[in-house]
């Protein structure tokens, strides 16, 4: 398999953990958003929106991280990363599409680069920008971790699942645009397990062979 990301891209960083916890061996194909190479006519011929990830399995081309997580969930069931139950499922799946859908998509570099460069929005502002809407997304996620009952050392129970795949990239975000975590101790515990595990720490942005550093 073949994934094209890029090394900060969240919805790359959290495909990257979900193959690693299952396992999987993958190429990495680097997509350089800051170049606007997904953007190119060589890498919208895979996938038109020009967004990353997109995963190569052989002949099938797979798009859009909530689907490729699915799918990776159904070939390969070995270390499952959803419950059982039905309401386990519910709530593994809830918990992601709160950051999914509802925190990541408000700070993703499409939103900021139009308010940097479209909106001419100065850079203290969007700092506040992703501060405001990640703030209050973080707010909800940590009372619905206070009140999850079959909470472990994750999101859901003492099984890494979809939403601690999810919740990892967003923290790292967080910290990249100074949002205070201080009010979220939920959040700040799960993310200092998780990254003492090697599927996750493997998957962090420095570790991957696009980063800066690297």
């Amino acid at each position: 398999m073949t994934l094209y990301g890029y090394f900060r891209s969240s919805t790359s960083y959290r495909t990257r953990i979900a193959m690693n916890l299952k396992g999987l061996d993958y190429d990495n194909v680097t997509v350089n958003l800051a170049q606007d190479e997904q953007l190119e006519s060589e890498f919208k011929a895979l996938n038109p929106q020009g967004l990353v990830p997109v995963l190569q399995a052989d002949d099938l081309l797979l798009y859009q991280s909530p689907a490729i997580l699915e799918w990776l969930e159904e070939v390969y069931p070995e270390s499952p990363l959803l419950p059982k139950d039905a309401a386990g499922r519910m709530q593994v799946r809830a918990l992601s599409a709160m950051i999914g859908c509802d925190i990541h998509p408000l700070n993703n570099r499409r939103i900021l680069q139009y308010l940097r460069n479209e909106l001419s929005v100065g850079e203290e502002y969007v700092m506040a920008w992703c501060n405001r809407w990640m703030s209050e997304g973080f707010a909800a996620l940590e009372k619905r971790l206070a009140q999850e009952e079959n909470r472990g050392k994750f999101c859901y129970s003492d099984r890494p699942t979809f939403a601690d795949c999810y919740l990892i990239p967003q923290v790292s975000s967080a910290r990249r645009f100074k949002v205070d975590l201080t009010p979220y101790p939920n959040i700040v515990e799960i993310d200092t397990h998780c990254r003492t595990l090697k599927a996750f720490a493997d998957a962090d942005p420095i570790m991957q062979p696009d980063a800066p550093s690297a």
